[in-house]
């Protein structure tokens, strides 16, 4: 069957963002996406209004029926929600549950773009750094850069993060409205391998990250380097930005949503 790639993430039932982009984007990608959900939100698409996150042990044995049942190439996690979650998912590396040298993308969802604190964030940053070395790739906004380093200045952020075991860095500078275009920074084992700037289109987007991470996912599963994935999903994204769904045609600050289904042929 096609490579497998099994994401931990949350339902988002606007579906802009969580476990539907994952799912579309990694079919994008050429592979095929199974879910461990790890919490059932409430938002439109515009705005988080709550959410109730699945217990550890659910996640744990929606994973293992996964890993016992499909040929897993790679692992994708997005909002884990909760300290225990985030352990829970650092147990499967460590015991080997997960098949040791599996890529990781791991995608550390602190606060959603639609607004709303997902969990604290203290908590959850300490949680992360366990996590970490298992990363392949982690791809944070400047936000969880800075929060999961300590550091201000983006390439000593990076660097930290490489330095705590994380074989890459993708720093997206989205969330930096000050700026022009959207600059990307790639760091393997602490060193810039690949800088793109990508043109920063009109609006804000709901799900933008989470179809980002997961396309790069699906792209290590179907044997893509980092850095070639990292440029197609540049590529997608980018497309699939340009298409966007606007729910609130009419209201210029509303978020839309990535057309993930576009035919990029035409």
């Amino acid at each position: 069957m096609r490579p497998v790639v099994l994401c931990f993430s949350g339902l988002d039932p606007s579906g802009g963002a969580g476990l539907q982009a994952d799912i579309e984007a990694i079919g994008q990608a050429g592979a095929h996406a199974a879910i461990a959900c790890t919490a059932v939100t409430v938002q439109s698409s515009q705005q988080v209004f709550g959410f109730e996150a699945c217990a550890a042990s659910l996640v744990k044995d929606q994973a293992t029926a996964v890993l016992d049942d499909l040929p897993v190439s790679v692992i994708k996690s997005g909002m884990l929600g909760t300290t225990d979650n985030i352990a829970m998912l650092t147990q499967l590396f460590a015991d080997g549950s997960i098949a040791e040298g599996t890529p990781f993308v791991l995608d550390p969802v602190l606060v959603a773009n639609s607004g709303g604190s997902l969990g604290d964030e203290q908590t959850l940053v300490a949680a992360f750094k366990k996590l970490l070395p298992y990363a392949t790739l982690i791809t944070p906004n400047t936000h969880e850069l800075r929060a999961l380093s300590g550091e201000q200045d983006l390439r000593l952020g990076a660097q930290k993060l490489c330095e705590q075991g994380t074989y890459a860095v993708l720093v997206k500078t989205s969330h930096d409205f000050e700026s022009g275009d959207i600059e990307q920074y790639l760091y393997i084992k602490g060193e810039m391998v690949h800088e793109s700037i990508l043109p920063r289109l009109q609006g804000e987007f709901h799900g933008s990250g989470c179809s980002l991470a997961s396309f790069i996912a699906g792209r290590l599963a179907m044997s893509d380097a980092v850095v070639d994935a990292v440029k197609a999903a540049d590529n997608w994204i980018t497309q699939t930005l340009r298409a966007a769904d606007a729910p609130h045609p009419t209201d210029a600050k509303a978020q839309l949503i990535p057309n993930r289904f576009i035919d990029f042929s035409k």
